[in-house]
């Protein structure tokens, strides 16, 4: 079974790493479970840099009875890069408007242009700061992704990007990515994402199923675990019934698995899906790969929603998002959990003191703890 372990709360090498984050739709959650996971996080253990809205941060932490605790500067001043002796900075990147209204301000808690527009430009800026060369004192370590909505980008002329991961592709050129969920119950890695359901046996080939397999293998290395035990789920029920409810076991799953093995990793399968999450629990197996995107989250929502984490394997950045959507339905009522926001947090730390200890160096990481 997963284990997110303790998070030493030390700084890397001495010195702390920077952690880039994107407040996600203004409409919906994310401005108050950053708030309330930030308010938390706030120690030597890294600096945060948010792209968002000073409004709509305003406003959330009013809700929660949070003073703001951030240090903020305007979006494209001549201050960004003066902030590095603090721990949490707000790049603020306010439409004009919003910044004349008084009192507590109420966003659409709906997919509006708007918060598509903002929500995209805020990934964007995210992504800027991670590709800036090794020495930039603006350099981000990792990226952490408020929740948005696909609707919103849709609305903003976003229509390419069906979400995070597929943008972060896009800009990274990353060749192959996959989306791992990670979790004190279960761990998963999908091999299709964000398509309808009645796509999912066009889209799936060998070579994709395969790279869900690699990718989830360098994952869980990423995480610590140097030879992971990795079962693949079937398409269909009881994985095929030996080809009398699908022959896409044995014309694609089988062959991918077989290629993973031959590359040396410890991969079975194909399981039937409505057992093997079973075993997984039960620790017998170490990560699961789910064929379609309802087929492995169903299981880890289920089993520990609001703990998991979404990383997007196959950049060169650490990418990690909170495991639920915009919440529209309780935004702006307080109600938020935080528990996946902080715990991306502290994956994302995670995964660079990792990283760090195998480089044996502390790259990219220029920001005393004392600062």
């Amino acid at each position: 079974m997963p284990t997110t372990g303790e998070y030493d709360d030390r700084p890397i090498n001495g010195e702390r790493p920077t952690v880039a984050m994107s407040m996600g739709d203004p409409g919906g959650i994310g401005p108050e479970v950053i708030v309330k996971a930030l308010a938390k996080s706030t120690d030597a253990r890294a600096r945060f840099v948010i792209h968002g809205s000073s409004s709509a941060l305003n406003a959330a932490a009013g809700r929660c009875g949070i003073e703001p605790f951030w240090w903020r500067v305007e979006a494209g001043s001549a201050l960004e890069g003066t902030t590095s002796a603090h721990k949490v900075v707000l790049i603020d990147d306010d439409p004009p408007e919003w910044r004349e209204r008084d009192g507590d301000l109420r966003f659409d808690a709906r997919p509006t242009k708007v918060g598509g527009e903002l929500s995209f430009k805020w990934v964007e800026r995210a992504i800027a700061a991670a590709k800036l060369p090794e020495g930039d004192p603006a350099r981000a370590d990792a990226i952490v992704t408020g929740p948005i909505s696909k609707a919103a980008w849709a609305m903003a002329g976003r229509k390419k990007y069906a979400g995070h991961t597929e943008l972060l592709a896009d800009r990274f050129n990353a060749k192959r990515v996959a989306m791992m969920f990670e979790g004190p119950a279960v761990r998963v890695v999908l091999a299709t994402v964000h398509i309808p359901l009645m796509d999912v046996r066009n889209k799936l080939t060998i070579g994709r199923i395969h790279d869900a397999i690699d990718l989830g293998a360098e994952g869980c290395r990423m995480l610590g675990i140097a030879r992971p035990r990795i079962a693949v789920c079937g398409l269909n029920p009881h994985a095929g019934e030996g080809g009398l409810l699908g022959d896409e076991e044995t014309r694609l799953i089988e062959p991918a698995i077989e290629a993973a093995v031959r590359n040396g990793i410890d991969a079975t399968g194909p399981h039937p899906a409505d057992t093997v999450f079973t075993a997984a629990l039960n620790g017998r197996y170490d990560l699961v790969v789910a064929m379609y995107h309802d087929q492995g989250l169903i299981p880890v929502k289920m089993l520990a929603r609001d703990r998991s984490v979404n990383v997007t394997l196959g950049l060169p950045t650490i990418r990690t998002s909170p495991d639920h959507g915009t919440a529209y339905d309780i935004a702006g009522t307080g109600m938020a959990e935080e528990g996946s926001m902080k715990s991306s947090i502290d994956l994302a730390l995670r995964m660079i003191r990792r990283a760090s200890a195998a480089t044996g160096s502390s790259a990219r990481r220029t920001v005393r703890p004392d600062g």
